[in-house]
């Protein structure tokens, strides 16, 4: 696919089918100022694709990343009756919540 140059901008139809393939009401002057915004914004990405990354290992990130998260340790947790007396209704020793979806009980 072909990035669109200086020269070679995005043209008020391209930016106008655009609009609607996103759902998109636009006016005409907005078809004018998104036009200008998109090309620089395509030209901006056509000079990042013209580095020479040969040499450059990829990466999934610009810094190592170690785990932070602690270990997974079963832990005693709050008794039962403490955490219905918590919630704002309860059944038969489980908290009721309300039926979704139309979903048979």
């Amino acid at each position: 696919m072909s990035t669109p140059s200086r020269k070679d901008r995005l043209t008020r139809d391209e930016v106008a089918h655009l609009a609607h393939l996103s759902r998109l009401a636009v006016t005409d002057e907005e078809l004018d100022l998104f036009a200008g915004q998109l090309g620089a914004v395509l030209d901006a990405v056509a000079q990042v694709g013209k580095a020479d990354v040969a040499d450059v290992p990829p990466t999934t990130h610009a810094v190592p990343m170690t785990n932070v998260f602690r270990e997974d340790v079963a832990r005693p947790s709050l008794p039962r009756d403490v955490v219905l007396a918590g919630a704002p209704a309860a059944e038969d020793g489980r908290i009721r919540v309300p039926r979704i979806l139309g979903e048979e009980a």
